[in-house]
């Protein structure tokens, strides 16, 4: 369905925020819609409190994840973070998931207030754990417009290798359609903070990627948060995204990643045809005090793929493809990606040749793998494409 929309959508729109054109390069542009979805007041061990969510306000130390794996966030980053950017204020939850143990603490609890919707906390005791998700906890575009997922730095999402953790789609019918402009509309804001995501696979769910989230249309907001083993399509040229893949953020603003990792050592990289960190058709990424390590783009051939190939292999951290967008990276490390097609590191294309790319206090360095680097070592893009570099180690 949301293909079909999504070219639709294409074709019928004045102004996209998506390309619709081939680029010999590997970036197709095409475009996705979805949906938001409706209302569950149910779970185990879900308590609720308020009505309506909150937003703003900061988390000036954001907790340290407990449990296994690498930290949150670039630990030499030290870009400042805008008021948007920040944590939301969860000091006033609507759902609380558990009652203070860890088995109250289950994939209902979280499937039923991910759906019902407003600020969500936890309170599964005092150690980390693991909620391995039965089904995919779905936003609902009717439930917000504030959205928050706090996992306090103890709480894991799994999808066990089987399924995808988190959709939010506004165009998908099934989750709400709430506006007649569900390809551009500033809701459901969606934070997830504080959180690990792991395992997460959307191999059997659609062509779109989003292993661990995929979110199309209203915002997204990543903060402090950790993206480990999670997959998606190992082929095809235009699928993307094992940790993040995003379409149609409302009025081109930029989805803000901060203090949050992609991989972080060996054995705890993502996995996908392509953007084996994040990937995007039409959006614009700020990425702010974060890290990309030991991610991977399986595909071959890249797109449109070579003759005798799946297509696929470019991005090796991240995929940005569409028209006129911007990715910026400040105090960011992107290391020991690979890939088999083009951009080891990051792959652009701005079919219109509109797009650019800001670097700002970061590192780019050991990115395995790729061709076609135009204008820097491990980032492909066109020629023409303006990449502002400064205070930065590209090599």
């Amino acid at each position: 369905m949301r293909r079909s929309l999504g070219l639709i959508l294409c074709l019928s729109m004045a102004t996209g925020v998506a390309a619709c054109g081939d680029d010999p390069h590997g970036g197709d542009g095409g475009t996705g819609t979805g949906g938001a979805g409706a209302t569950s007041s149910s779970g185990a061990g879900v308590s609720f409190s308020g009505a309506g969510a909150g937003s703003g306000g900061s988390t000036p130390e954001p907790p340290v994840h407990e449990g296994d794996g690498p930290a949150a966030g670039n630990p030499e980053g030290s870009c400042a973070v805008p008021a948007e950017a920040q944590a939301a204020d969860t000091s006033s939850p609507t759902t609380v998931i558990g009652d203070g143990t860890p088995e109250s603490c289950t994939s209902e609890a979280v499937v039923s207030a991910v759906a019902a919707g407003g600020i969500i906390t936890f309170d599964c005791g005092p150690e980390p754990i693991t909620i391995t998700l039965e089904e995919t906890a779905k936003i609902f575009n009717d439930t917000g417009p504030e959205i928050v997922i706090d996992g306090g730095g103890l709480v894991t999402l799994s999808g066990g290798g089987q399924r995808r953790i988190l959709y939010m789609n506004t165009c998908d019918e099934a989750q709400v359609w709430t506006t007649p402009n569900c390809d551009n509309q500033d809701h459901p804001r969606l934070t997830v903070q504080n959180l690990t995501l792991l395992g997460g696979n959307s191999t059997n769910d659609d062509d779109e990627g989003g292993g661990a989230i995929f979110a199309q249309g209203g915002r997204l907001k990543v903060v402090n948060s950790r993206f480990f083993n999670n997959t998606c399509d190992p082929t095809g040229p235009d699928i993307g995204g094992a940790g993040i893949r995003a379409f149609m953020q409302y009025n081109g603003l930029p989805l803000h990643v901060v203090n949050s990792t992609f991989g972080g050592a060996e054995g705890y990289g993502n996995e996908c045809a392509n953007g084996g960190g994040i990937s995007s058709i039409g959006v614009s990424w700020t990425v702010i005090n974060s890290l990309f390590s030991h991610n991977r783009a399986l595909g071959n051939g890249g797109n449109p793929p070579m003759a005798g190939t799946p297509g696929g292999g470019s991005g090796g951290a991240i995929y940005n493809d569409g028209t006129t967008m911007t990715l910026t990276l400040c105090g960011t490390r992107i290391e020991r990606n690979e890939v088999n097609a083009h951009g080891s590191a990051i792959f652009f294309v701005s079919n219109d040749h509109t797009g650019n790319i800001v670097i700002d206090r970061s590192v780019i360095t050991n990115n395995i793998g790729g061709s076609w680097y135009p204008t820097y070592p491990q980032i492909s893009n066109h020629d023409d494409t303006p990449i502002m570099v400064t205070a930065s180690t590209i090599e």
